[in-house]
């Protein structure tokens, strides 16, 4: 079978869609199944405006992207454009194409189906929003519709996807690589833990969707009842005004914010809780690689990936999305009661085995050839 797969890809050329690339979760997925495809397929290309990224894949992909490094300091929404600019470009050099867009999929499905080019859209975080407004809400449901096959990676998302827009979906859980996460672990830290403190540890980009300013806000309400130490691992727009917060609030001592990390799992690792405070996700790559590392996590319930990752509060704590009065008492609860919530990290920590690193994989092949 996986040689006919081979044989037959041959035939068409992949180009994987993605205009801007920042070192989240999104990207930790486009680097593995892109590298996995490098050796299945045979013409295969990105396409990104974000060219500092290019050693994360394989030199077996073809990597198209503006040479100046000016175009990856726009915006991400000037970043779409360009990228389908580019997209456009390799579709009139070569149509016998078939598309795998991961960012940018109403654009980048209008494109391809005015071109007469199938396409894969990898939909990476819950439609929510677009069902908010009603204009959006036509323009995601009929363009989206065109899309020859839709992937989500939870099936809140898929259930989502169908009830509010009446789209079907492909449920491909994330391809998580416990061995690697495991191995890196074990990396020294330069950053020092205090053992005798709770250690609290968030990584994300800085930005209003991660909204790490409520939990903040959170452990400012406790900073007088326990001992603990913060660590907010990312970077983005946002540092300023989490600075200005700590600094304005006496935090200085108890949170430090340090860069995006290749490697925050050595960090997770000496960490006593991860907690996620996003406002809206797709299926949290971060959260799975706490659990394979058996953390205690406490999330916002936000759409969507988190409830179903934390099978509805047995797995961790949940709490509103916002409410930082809540996540206050829930950092205490676990404070206190550290032994008895154990039960919870072995539950979460076996039911991994959904995230199956090449079954997953594999799958994803599967829909590409089915489209050839």
């Amino acid at each position: 079978m996986n040689e006919n797969i081979y044989r037959t890809m041959n035939q068409k050329r992949l180009i994987i869609f993605i205009p801007s690339i920042e070192g989240g979760g999104v990207e930790k997925n486009l680097f593995i199944i892109s590298n996995y495809l490098k050796d299945k397929i045979k013409n295969i290309s990105v396409i990104t405006v974000s060219n500092k990224f290019k050693n994360r894949f394989s030199g077996k992909i073809k990597f198209i992207c503006p040479k100046a490094d000016f175009w990856d300091s726009i915006g991400r929404r000037k970043k779409f454009f360009v990228g389908l600019l580019l997209l456009f470009l390799e579709i009139l050099k070569d149509r016998n194409a078939l598309v795998f867009c991961f960012q940018g999929n109403v654009y980048c499905t209008l494109l391809c189906k005015l071109l007469g080019i199938k396409i894969i859209v990898r939909s990476n975080s819950a439609p929510d929003g677009w069902s908010q407004n009603k204009f959006k809400h036509i323009v995601f449901k009929y363009v989206l519709r065109s899309a020859d096959k839709i992937i989500v990676n939870s099936l809140d998302f898929k259930k989502k996807f169908k009830t509010k827009f009446n789209i079907q979906t492909e449920c491909i859980y994330n391809p998580l690589n416990k061995k690697e996460i495991i191995t890196k672990s074990k990396v020294k830290s330069k950053i020092k833990f205090d053992k005798k403190k709770l250690n609290i540890i968030n990584v994300g980009r800085y930005t209003d969707q991660k909204d790490q300013l409520t939990l903040l806000k959170a452990v400012n309400r406790i900073k007088d009842k326990i001992k603990f130490n913060l660590l907010i691992v990312g970077r983005g727009v946002e540092k300023k005004n989490l600075i200005k917060y700590i600094h304005d609030n006496n935090l200085v001592r108890k949170v430090q914010l340090i860069d995006f990390q290749n490697n925050p799992f050595n960090l997770i690792k000496l960490s006593d809780i991860f907690i996620l405070s996003s406002l809206y996700e797709g299926l949290p790559n971060v959260l799975l690689e706490s659990q394979v590392l058996k953390k205690f996590i406490i999330s916002s319930n936000c759409p969507t990936g988190p409830r179903e990752i934390l099978l509805n509060g047995k797995a961790g704590f949940l709490f509103n999305v916002g409410d930082f009065k809540k996540l206050s008492k829930l950092i205490l609860n676990y404070s206190k009661n550290k032994k008895s919530l154990s039960k919870k990290i072995s539950i979460g920590h076996k039911n991994l085995v959904r995230f199956d690193y090449k079954k997953n994989l594999d799958n994803y092949l599967e829909i590409i050839n089915s489209l050839i």
